[in-house]
């Protein structure tokens, strides 16, 4: 399956963005917009793997990498890219735990194979956006303080635990010429479209309402109480968050060498007590009167419906997915058991100029729009 964008003729481009983790939630909405509309971008897409969904494109130019090694790294992107302006690194190391220290050390690794590549011979560079999130904000080992409206972005770093957010910042700054501005965005749950995500959300609630309809099974919440009526955790267009990492990294007016960190959010709270059963209407699944179920756990319940997705994907005529591919039930059982919120302001942002904003019903609607337009759910 291709995806033509147009930008008009291909002509000399003022500005080279160099995408790492393209294939991903917003890796992808970040070329599109890049190559949509702005018509002077050239734009090189680094991953492992292709996506399902090519890109055709005069000025898009995708490179497969293995960042974790080395040699291959240098090989493939220091000649190729010496002309890049623009640095979006929208990637990450998964093979560890979280809050863990083989998981720090191995995406510092990444990121300094990377840089290694691309500093001595990208003379232009100008900017680099690193996208983390807002667990920037707590540590998975606790303590939980429910207590804390909403972060800001001068919130102190967590002493407890290594999160690997801070050791990636630290690493821009350690290694960063003088002269290049680098912001860092922190986006709550980011609702987008990716068959290459770890913690796909969308992906994740796709595969669970079409099993639900094709099953005949309740469409419920298998959570907390808690995670069901109060507000948790913010919503993160996928659109949103890329249009942000442009407006910080082309908005010289707020360039910053000592890094300027944003938090990226839709702008308005939500519960999934209101926005549930809409999306499971969205589905045309069977959506109970009582919707939350505490005891209902996504993993043990979905673990044996890798052959029931099979039987979907060749009944509706769907791109050929793996289960695994757009779902993970583990991120799901821990989202709606979260035992911390994760809120923060977008005050700065919106002061600053940015006021793109979402509501988080019209997001997970889209973009199960956009899921069966490209043929991954029916």
């Amino acid at each position: 399956m291709a995806l033509e964008i147009s930008n008009g003729e291909a002509g000399p481009s003022e500005n080279v963005a160099v995408i790492f983790g393209v294939t991903g939630l917003v890796g992808k909405e970040l070329v599109k917009k890049l190559l949509s509309q702005c018509s002077s971008w050239k734009v090189y897409g680094i991953a492992r793997k292709p996506d399902l969904i090519h890109i055709h494109n005069s000025n898009y130019h995708f490179i497969s990498c293995d960042l974790l090694n080395p040699s291959e790294t240098t090989q493939k992107l220091s000649s190729s890219l010496q002309d890049a302006t623009h640095i979006f690194w929208v990637t990450w190391a998964t093979q560890f735990p979280l809050d863990s220290p083989d998981c720090c050390e191995q995406n510092k690794f990444m990121l300094s194979n990377a840089l290694n590549a691309l500093l001595p011979r990208a003379k232009s560079l100008k900017h680099v956006s690193l996208q983390t999130g807002a667990k920037h904000y707590i540590s998975l080992q606790g303590p939980f303080d429910n207590k804390v409206c909403c972060y800001d972005e001068e919130t102190p770093r967590v002493s407890k635990g290594h999160n690997f957010y801070y050791t990636l910042e630290d690493l821009l700054k350690e290694r960063l010429p003088v002269k290049v501005s680098w912001s860092v965005l922190r986006p709550g749950l980011i609702m987008g479209s990716s068959q290459r995500t770890l913690f796909n959300f969308m992906g994740s609630l796709c595969v669970y309402g079409t099993i639900c309809k094709h099953l005949n099974l309740p469409f419920v919440f298998g959570g907390t109480k808690e995670c069901w009526e109060e507000i948790y955790i913010d919503g993160s267009d996928g659109r949103l968050v890329a249009e942000q990492h442009i407006w910080a990294a082309t908005n010289e007016a707020i360039y910053s060498t000592d890094g300027q960190a944003f938090n990226s959010i839709n702008g308005f709270n939500f519960t999934w007590r209101e926005v549930w059963e809409a999306i499971g209407l969205k589905f045309g699944a069977v959506v109970p009167g009582d919707m939350l179920s505490p005891e209902f756990m996504f993993s043990p319940t979905m673990a044996d419906k890798g052959g029931v997705w099979k039987e979907i994907v060749a009944k509706e005529g769907l791109v050929e997915t793996e289960m695994e591919d757009l779902a993970n039930w583990g991120f799901l059982d821990m989202l709606f058991r979260c035992p911390v919120k994760m809120l923060g302001t977008r005050e700065k942002a919106d002061r600053l100029g940015f006021t793109t904003t979402y509501q988080a019903l019209d997001s997970m609607l889209y973009w199960i729009d956009v899921m069966r337009d490209q043929k991954l759910i029916p």
